[in-house]
């Protein structure tokens, strides 16, 4: 299944394009959008990561999408679905993500398009569970979780790829089951 374009009130969820590197790579730079990183990204292995999460969305029809905003068309981050590539102790599984600019913080953006990426999820895509990690000091993204009406799990887990940060090694597992998205409010309703 393929999605040419996500629309949303005030934002486009889309396929990568060439003039997405350099904002991106500005984002990938920036420290307070990294700080739950391990490190910021330089511009090849941004772009690396644009071609990779263009090739999954090409493949798939979904992935992490690039965000644009409707009335100015700036590229604003990027949201959307993925299946994680480490050995996480709760795979298999697809997760929500997102990644915005710091002046796209605070307005709401991230929820809107998470929205959007969760209806995809378990509207057209039918899955039964879309998870969200993040590390224990996020409390940014642990906020948002919850806002979508995510559960957090009891336990924590050390995420492989920072096993060697002591700061970022601990995560945090979020989860939302389809049963739970058919309550709120803003899903999209269930076909037949």
């Amino acid at each position: 299944m393929q999605f040419a374009s996500i629309l949303t009130d005030r934002l486009i969820l889309r396929q990568w394009r060439e003039d997405d590197l350099a904002p991106f790579a500005a984002l990938n730079a920036d420290a307070e959008v990294m700080a739950y990183f391990p490190q910021a990204l330089d511009r090849p292995r941004s772009d690396e990561m644009v071609q990779r999460c263009a090739s999954l969305i090409k493949e798939r029809g979904w992935g992490f999408w690039a965000v644009e905003d409707r009335l100015s068309h700036a590229f604003i981050g990027f949201v959307g679905l993925h299946v994680p590539s480490h050995d996480l102790p709760f795979m298999p599984c697809v997760e929500i993500g997102w990644r915005l600019s710091r002046a796209y913080w605070g307005k709401s953006y991230a929820f809107e398009a998470a929205k959007a990426a969760l209806n995809i999820g378990f509207g057209a895509l039918g899955l039964d569970e879309i998870v969200a990690f993040t590390t224990l000091k996020n409390t940014r993204s642990r906020a948002l979780m919850e806002r979508l009406g995510m559960q957090q799990d009891a336990e924590t887990f050390d995420h492989p790829s920072v096993l060697h940060i002591l700061s970022l090694r601990v995560h945090v597992l979020y989860r939302l089951r389809r049963e739970d998205w058919v309550q709120q409010a803003w899903a999209t309703p269930q076909p037949g």
